[in-house]
């Protein structure tokens, strides 16, 4: 994710590297690179020229502190005015209402019909919703079908009317379908095109007169770049749209979209889709988006990601067993699974402030675990609760059914013992005596 724009800023920082102070003349110098930096990254052009301009003026008005480099000052500048320019702060998202309705506007195959199946998902398990998703899209059959299939795998009753054309019609109707069934919330996935055109317009410009949406979201690809902002603007003019959701963020985005679409349309980005399981929905923080931009982590989303996952009672459940030497291989995938619902591991791993960088080239592959699983799968429950019984025989067994090798499956024997024992270290106070002797040495 703008790992491009990503280095051509930073390079553009080191014009200021072993530079006495901020000067006029390497500010210029500075701000040429990152205007080039935010252009071939497909930023609105005027939006990158304002953008540095404001940079420039915040910087020749700044007293470098002897503490703080003329370098790491640019970079606080430019991330303060990128998360400006992204917004600044969260939107939340209008879900009051009886129900609460919701209008899914944007082109065709910009994911509308996912992300509305993802929305659902993430308004039912994190705010308690009883949600409807409503099949709104008349011209393409398959939009139907994968609106039940997404609503199936997520238990949210998706109503349709595959005999009725008037997508008017069937919104009002699901409207009072929601209202006798005791649903708060109903999701309204609509029509689009493969470019703006005048019958999509009308059509989704009456669906809103007819239903008045408590939120109006506009989906467009990030992929798309510019054009993204473009059309953007124009669905704005005719709906007046309450927020953005960038989809495929995840993909390769140069980042133009998510820098540009506030000031061209001032309306805020509240999603983004990272992925293409129902979960991998976030809402969009400007600052951690900076954060990202600018090579320093994210650790505040990934800490929160770590805590959707976590069960306390769980958690306590398992410190019993690790301080009973009782860990085993059914608690260690059970930690692997854990971490595999946190999201994409090469995006969890560049949220870590650092880490980001030396990853770019690395080809991490979500199927990472695989191996892993297949030896631990190939295990009997009885191998699984008492690895201790591991004998040769066992292992060559096991290296026969996962389609590994008795090497792969030592190694990761090995690996769980030795974590196995630091984990009992670290929970019976060895860990703080351990600390205490490094101190002293």
């Amino acid at each position: 994710m703008f790992e491009n724009l990503s280095e051509r800023l930073e390079r553009s920082f080191k014009i200021l590297k072993g530079q006495g102070k901020i000067t006029e003349i390497n500010v210029a110098e500075t701000l040429k690179e990152v205007r080039r930096a935010l252009l071939d990254a497909d930023v609105n052009y005027k939006t990158a020229k304002e953008f540095t301009e404001t940079v420039k003026q915040k910087a020749l008005g700044q007293d470098v502190l002897n503490a703080v480099k003329p370098e790491q000052m640019m970079v606080k500048i430019v991330h303060d005015e990128l998360a400006a320019l992204m917004g600044g702060t969260a939107i939340d998202i209008q879900t009051k209402g009886s129900p609460a309705i919701i209008l899914m506007s944007g082109l065709q195959g910009s994911g509308k019909t996912t992300f509305s199946g993802k929305l659902a998902h993430m308004l039912k398990t994190k705010r308690g919703k009883n949600p409807l998703l409503v099949a709104g899209d008349v011209y393409r059959p398959a939009a139907i079908e994968q609106l039940k299939i997404l609503g199936e795998q997520i238990g949210v009753p998706v109503y349709s009317e595959e005999e009725n054309k008037n997508p008017v019609k069937i919104a009002q109707n699901a409207i009072q379908h929601a209202r006798q069934y005791g649903k708060d919330l109903v999701i309204i996935d609509t029509a689009g095109r493969l470019a703006v055109d005048e019958q999509m317009m009308n059509e989704i410009e009456a669906i809103k007169k007819a239903v008045n949406p408590h939120e109006i979201l506009f989906v467009v690809d990030a992929m798309t770049g510019q054009d993204a902002v473009n059309t953007a603007k124009e669905f704005n003019q005719r709906l007046d749209f309450n927020g953005v959701v960038l989809t495929k963020l995840d993909g390769d985005t140069r980042g133009g979209a998510a820098l540009s679409i506030r000031s061209v349309v001032d309306k805020p980005i509240k999603f983004v889709g990272t992925g293409e399981k129902l979960d991998a929905i976030d809402v969009f923080h400007p600052e951690r988006m900076a954060d990202r931009i600018l090579g320093m982590g994210d650790i505040v989303s990934l800490v929160e990601k770590a805590q959707e996952q976590y069960n306390e009672e769980e958690a306590r459940r398992l410190q019993k067993k690790i301080a009973k030497n009782q860990f085993d291989f059914n608690d260690f995938i059970a930690q692997i699974q854990q971490i595999k619902k946190m999201g994409n591991l090469k995006d969890l791993a560049s949220m870590i402030p650092g880490v980001g960088k030396q990853i770019k080239d690395l080809d991490i592959d979500d199927d990472a675990f695989k191996g892993i699983e297949a030896i631990i799968h190939s295990m009997t429950p009885a191998e699984r609760s008492n690895p201790e019984i591991l004998n040769g025989s066992r292992r060559a067994r096991i290296a026969k059914g996962s389609g590994t090798n008795v090497q792969e499956v030592n190694k990761l024997i090995k690996q769980f013992d030795e974590t196995r024992k630091m984990m009992r270290m670290m929970t019976s106070g060895g860990g703080k005596q351990a600390m205490r002797n490094m101190r002293r040495r």
